[in-house]
Formats: structure tokens, C-alpha cells, sequence
């Protein structure tokens, strides 16, 4: 009873008091308010929207002598908060500062250990073979560097950079995307997306661009040792020509980059890797491509007018852009021989063009025998050799790519061609064709990267010899690119696969022989489908009968006359 009691007189004796206190605060509210001079104070105080010059003069139209006094109190106490404000801020930007320089040469520290760790030498070459140092770790470098450094070796000691690595089957073989400034050029599409991606999604393009700025910053950036008076020449954006870049999800991303030389047929090459992890330079070259002859190695049987438009294409990239090719034709059978032999001597007499040869089989046409008939024909020592066909339209920038992506003993080049489809159902009917310049133009609805399709290389004769060149036994349409292909997987070149936005399958139609085996039938046929149109294309064609029907419903019907 006593407790409850004093809780009881506890209770009344907080009541009074937060009365109480409630009551001395009402007071001082009525006791401190301000007068109407006051007042017109707090009116005069600036808004946030306000000039100065606005709130002064409101103060002085509406306030006296106490208004103007109390303005300026206010005035001075806001410009003391901005002034520490700012103080603040100077402090804040000066951590950033040193935070920055200490992460800047901690990074070049780790990339200088990265070098040493990956063979690259100060003058940017990186020497043979590409084996990767040990050691390389001064004294200043913590263990976090060290782990760092580790970890970045191994992934590019895991990765395709130096040498290839010997795959089962073209399945396993990841492809390179290649790029330009405004576009990427992606193998990857699907139903919504396009071979090429312009403009570029913004992950990707920052990537890019940083890979661009590393690359330009190590050409601009002078090597010790090397000769300063050699080049003048500082690399902007505009002289880069292309690019390509693959990720192997487990080690990391390549990059080859190309910009324009010194000299007119001269370019400089880097190789970045990016472990998943900072951005490392692996290797800074120059390559001279003015000495490296091209030989365009043609297949043929009859098809005299298809070869008249490929002479035309030759003549104006081989012979007046390029001039370092030759044209070696190897031809079946005797039937339109004299045409063909025709177009080649008007070419030779109208251009002073000595550079090809002229080789006939009478035998059953085989495009793997062509081929290695061509290749081994030649006698001028080891050449870059381009296998194509006579329905390929290419580019003088194509012919570069060949020269730089192909290189003896280390790699050969597998471009992945921009295929065309049936312009009769692109464009509508015949008379609505243009020209073929006009439609070498790599869109949805045009064509599609031929990723498919393994016939079209560069690789240079040594490395043809070596690898054993075509099985020579198969006949007919197909087959003997892949199995060409597959040798070269299960060595250790270095096979780059990428879409290349200067080759063009230039459409025709295509027939099937029933002397097919089924298998290449069935892949001639597969061929055949995909080269007509596109899905949706190939939907509107296949539905044209409902869609016509539908159409017919959706004209407005004649009102019938009412007799009169």
C-alpha cells in the first residue's frame, strides 16, 4: 500500500510540473516575440530564389534602422556558414587529390611489375616466344602488389595471347568482335539484334574507349631508350582503323589494336589484356606491310560471268589501291576456258598487270583441290595466302586486315564474311536493285555474318604446308574448309575469328546436286535456306496468303445503289 501511495504522489508531482513548464514557456513566447519593426524583418530576409540586391531593397522599402541592422546580422552569419561551407569542401577535394596520386602510383608500380612479369621491355617489344619472367618486384612493391602481380601473370600465361591452344571442334573456338570508333560488329545476335551494334550500349562502348585511351597513351608516351628522332607523330582517335576483342569468361578480355603508321603502308599494333582486373599492355609493335604480297588463290568452273564481275572488283582494290597482290586461278574442265583466259589477258593489257596464273584441271571440279593445287603451285618462297571464291566482293582495308592478322609460325586469320541475301526479295523486284556497290551495306535486312562458313582465309603457305592443306579426297560442295579449319584448331596457331566489315558473299543462287552424299546435302540445303532472307522476311513470304487475305477484308467495300 506504502508503494502505491508514492507512486501516486510521484505521478501528480510530474503533472504539476510539465504544467508548470508549459505555462513558463507560453510566457516566454508572449514576453520574446518580436514587434512589428521585427516583423517586417523576418519578411525582409532574402528567399532562396532572391538576389541580394532584391532583399536589401525589400528590407529597406519595408524595415528602419533595427530591419537593416538585423538583414546584415543575418547576411553575416550566412556568409560565415558558406565560408566554412567552402573550407570544407577544399579539404575534401585536397584528400581526394593525394587519395588519387598514392592510387596512381600505386597502379603504375603494379603495371611496371606487370611488364617484367609478361617479357615486355621498355621500348614496347615484346620479345620471342612470350614466355613469362619470374621475379621482377622491388623493393616497394607491398604484398598486395605482389598477390596482384601473381594473379594477373597467371590469367595471361592462362590466356591465347602468345600461342593458340588446341581445341576439339569449331564449336569451342571463342570468336573475336571487331570495332571501329562508332560501331561494334558482333558475331552474337540472335532475333533482336543486329550484326552490328551502332550505337553502342554504354558498358560496352566505356570499355572500349578505355582500351583506346591505354592504347594511345602508351603511343604517345616517349620509351626510354628509344630514338626520339625516328617519329614525330602524336596518335589521336582519328588514327585508329580497327579493333578486335574477345573474353574468355574464366581468364579475361584481348584487344589488338591497329592505327595508322609513320608511313603510308606502315601501322602500329597493341595488344591489351585485361585479366579481370586492371587494363595491361602485353605488347607494342610496328608492322611494315609494304613487302607482303597477297596471293588470291580462285577456284573456277565455268561461271565465266561471275569471274567478269569478280575481275571487276579485282581491278579497282588489287590493282590500283592495293598492287602487292597476285591472282592465281585454278581452273576445271575446258568448257568457257577461253572466256575466262579472255577477261585475264584484257586485264593484263589494259593495266600492265603480269601478277597471275592461269592453272587448268581436267578433272570433276573440287574446291579443296583447288585450293591446294594453287598453294603448292607457287615458287616464290613462303607468301600470305588469301583462299577465296568467285562470288566474294572485298575491300582494299579487307586486304590490310589479311596482312595483320596473319603471321607465319604464330597465326592464321578466319574472317567471318557479311553475307548478302536475295536483293530481288530485299528490294522489292529486279528493277529495283542498285548497283552492287549499293548494297554492301551490313543491316538485319540485308544480310548476316556467315559465321557458318570457313572457306574464306589467310594464312601463309608455310603454315598451309605444314598442317598437312586439304583433304584432297572430298568432292563436290563442302566439307573441305571445315576440316582445314579443325587441323589448325588442334595445333597451337593461334586462330583469329572475327566478322570482318570489309568481306561481302555476294548472293547467287544455289543449287544442290542430287550427287550429293546426304550429309552435304543436308548442309548445302541448310546453306541454301539461310541465304534467301532474313526471319521475318522468310515469315512474310511464308504467311503472304493470310496476310493478302487479310488485306482484302480491309478494303473499304462500294456502298450498293438503292433502286429507285
Amino acid at each position: 500500500m506504502l508503494r502505491r501511495g508514492l507512486l501516486a504522489w510521484v505521478s501528480r508531482v510530474g503533472v504539476l510540473l510539465v504544467l508548470a513548464c508549459s505555462s513558463l514557456s507560453l510566457l516566454y513566447v508572449m514576453t520574446c516575440s518580436p514587434h512589428s519593426e521585427d516583423g517586417l524583418v523576418s519578411h525582409a530576409l532574402p528567399h532562396p530564389g532572391l538576389g541580394v540586391g532584391a532583399a536589401a531593397g525589400t528590407g529597406a522599402a519595408q524595415g528602419g534602422p533595427t530591419g537593416r541592422e538585423g538583414y546584415q546580422v543575418m547576411l553575416a552569419e550566412r556568409e560565415e556558414q558558406h565560408r566554412l561551407h567552402i573550407a570544407s569542401l577544399k579539404k575534401q577535394i585536397a584528400q581526394l587529390k593525394e587519395a588519387l596520386q598514392a592510387r596512381s602510383e600505386q597502379l603504375k608500380g603494379v603495371q611496371d611489375s606487370v611488364d617484367r612479369a609478361a617479357g615486355v621491355d621498355r621500348g614496347g617489344q615484346s620479345p620471342a616466344g612470350g614466355v613469362l619472367a619470374e621475379g621482377g618486384q622491388g623493393p616497394g612493391v607491398d604484398r598486395s602488389h605482389a598477390d596482384l602481380q601473381e594473379f594477373l601473370r597467371s590469367q595471361l600465361g592462362r590466356a591465347e595471347v602468345h600461342q593458340g591452344t588446341r581445341l576439339p571442334s569449331e564449336y569451342a573456338v571463342v570468336p573475336f568482335e571487331s570495332f571501329t570508333l562508332q560501331k561494334v560488329y558482333q558475331l552474337e545476335m540472335g532475333l533482336t539484334r543486329h550484326p552490328e551494334e551502332k550505337p553502342v550500349r554504354k558498358d560496352r562502348r566505356d570499355e572500349l574507349n578505355e582500351a583506346l585511351e591505354t592504347a594511345l597513351q602508351s603511343l604517345n608516351t616517349p620509351r626510354d631508350g628509344a630514338d626520339q628522332s625516328r617519329s614525330t607523330k602524336v596518335y589521336s582517335p582519328s588514327d585508329f582503323i580497327e579493333g578486335i576483342a574477345r573474353t574468355e569468361k574464366d581468364k579475361g578480355t584481348l584487344y589488338e589494336l591497329t592505327f595508322k603508321g609513320d608511313q603510308s603502308r606502315e601501322f602500329r599494333r597493341l595488344v591489351l589484356f585485361r585479366p579481370f582486373g586492371p587494363l595491361m599492355k602485353v605488347k607494342s609493335e610496328r608492322v611494315d606491310t609494304a613487302s607482303v604480297p597477297i596471293n588470291i588463290i580462285v577456284p573456277l568452273s565455268q561461271r565465266a560471268d561471275k569471274f567478269r564481275h569478280f575481275m571487276h572488283n579485282f581491278r579497282e582494290v588489287c590493282i590500283r589501291q592495293d598492287g602487292r597482290v597476285h591472282l592465281t586461278v585454278v581452273y576445271f574442265g575446258k568448257d568457257q576456258m577461253n572466256e575466262v583466259r579472255s577477261t585475264l589477258e584484257n586485264t593484263s593489257r589494259e593495266f600492265n598487270f603480269k601478277n597471275f596464273t592461269l592453272l587448268q584441271l581436267n578433272e570433276d571440279f573440287s574446291r579443296g583441290r583447288g585450293l591446294d593445287v594453287g598453294a603448292r603451285a607457287w615458287k616464290g618462297g613462303n607468301v600470305l595466302l588469301f583462299f577465296c571464291d568467285v562470288d566474294i566482293y572485298f575491300t582494299a582495308d579487307f586486304l590490310n586486315t589479311c596482312r595483320l592478322n596473319a603471321q607465319p609460325g604464330k597465326k592464321v586469320f578466319y574472317p567471318v564474311l557479311f553475307s548478302q541475301y536475295n536483293p530481288t526479295l530485299i528490294y522489292g523486284s529486279q528493277d529495283h536493285i542498285p548497283p552492287v556497290e549499293q548494297q554492301l551495306v551490313i543491316k538485319k535486312d540485308t544480310g548476316f555474318w556467315r559465321d557458318f562458313g570457313f572457306g574464306m582465309t589467310c594464312q601463309y603457305r608455310s603454315d598451309f604446308i605444314n598442317i598437312g592443306g586439304f583433304d584432297v579426297d572430298i568432292k563436290g560442295w563442302g566439307g573441305e574448309d571445315v576440316h582445314l579449319y579443325r587441323k589448325y584448331l588442334h595445333s597451337n596457331l593461334l586462330v583469329v575469328r572475327s566478322p570482318s566489315r570489309g568481306l561481302f558473299h555476294l548472293w547467287h543462287e544455289k543449287r544442290c546436286a542430287d550427287e550429293l552424299p546426304p550429309d552435304q546435302y543436308r548442309m548445302c540445303m541448310q546453306s541454301k535456306a539461310m541465304n534467301e532472307a532474313s526471319h521475318g522476311q522468310l515469315g512474310m513470304l511464308f504467311f503472304r496468303h493470310e496476310i493478302e487475305a487479310h488485306l482484302r477484308k480491309q478494303k473499304p467495300q462500294r456502298p450498293i445503289a438503292k433502286k429507285t
